[in-house]
């Protein structure tokens, strides 16, 4: 497996930087969080885009997935929810990214089958765009379908390779659901897998892996004897939560960490 990690855990940080701190730690790839506060979001020029397309290149670095903002399941008119996400897409083609994130969203005064409906629709629409350009678009497990069980309700209806699964691995915990019936929902529309760690379920602010309740040994064994060769990325929600430790310090021993569970896996 290869490891990656989002900038969510480094906000504000130029490309640059972030592109130095993999290398200078290990990490193969990057998940860029998409937003106006970043530096890279849909907002970009053609020739800014250019420019992070090469600093990725230069680097020897993946740039794993734009990491978006669309909330699928959301109330309301389609056309805004997929004017963002072909945005999302088109910045993903543009910096050579395989795949774009994007949140269910679902709201409150929705029924499930109402909130399934709508996400289907729209994936469903935005992936024959996603063909066209050679993206992958990934609904993450959070907020209103955080169990790999409630993703795989709504990526059934839709039924396109283009349209698939990012398992993090904290919403499914949260949950309810053991690792195994996770990977058992997701693993025909598997992306990636986002790991990370957690004091309790109570108490959600990042902690170095290794340090917390979620269990990253169970899921990692699990991928390998599953036979899965693809990306483990770590999200450090430093973004949301200004007291946790400043992920820099902490990445050379979160992928010595990861490492290890890999090795004693195999």
């Amino acid at each position: 497996m290869k490891l990656a990690f989002s900038t969510l855990g480094v906000p504000g940080m130029p490309v640059p930087d972030v592109l130095r701190l993999a290398t200078e730690h290990g990490w193969h790839g990057i998940e860029l969080r998409a937003h106006p506060e970043e530096p890279v979001h849909p907002g970009l020029s053609p020739a800014e885009r250019v420019a992070v397309a090469a600093q990725f290149e230069a680097a020897g670095v993946t740039l794993l997935c734009v990491a978006g903002y669309a909330r699928v399941a959301a109330p309301g008119d389609d056309a805004p929810v997929l004017a963002e996400l072909r945005a999302l897409l088109d910045l993903a083609r543009d910096l050579g990214a395989p795949y774009i994130r994007v949140f269910p969203g679902g709201g409150t005064g929705q029924s499930a089958e109402e909130a399934d409906a709508t996400a289907a629709r729209r994936l469903g629409t935005a992936a024959e765009y996603a063909t066209e350009v050679g993206v992958r678009i990934l609904l993450e497990t959070h907020d209103s379908h955080r169990t790999g069980a409630a993703a795989i309700r709504v990526l059934g209806l839709v039924g396109h390779r283009q349209a698939g699964a990012l398992w993090d691995v904290m919403h499914t915990w949260l949950g309810g659901e053991q690792p195994v019936e996770s990977y058992a929902a997701l693993a025909p529309h598997l992306g990636y897998v986002q790991v990370k760690d957690i004091a309790s379920a109570d108490d959600t602010t990042p902690l170095p892996l290794g340090e917390g309740v979620l269990p990253l040994t169970d899921c990692v064994d699990l991928l390998s004897r599953q036979g899965w060769d693809g990306w483990l990325c770590w999200e450090y929600e430093k973004r949301w939560y200004e007291n946790a430790a400043p992920l820099p310090g902490l990445l050379g021993a979160g992928r010595r960490h990861l490492a290890r569970l890999l090795n004693e896996s195999a």
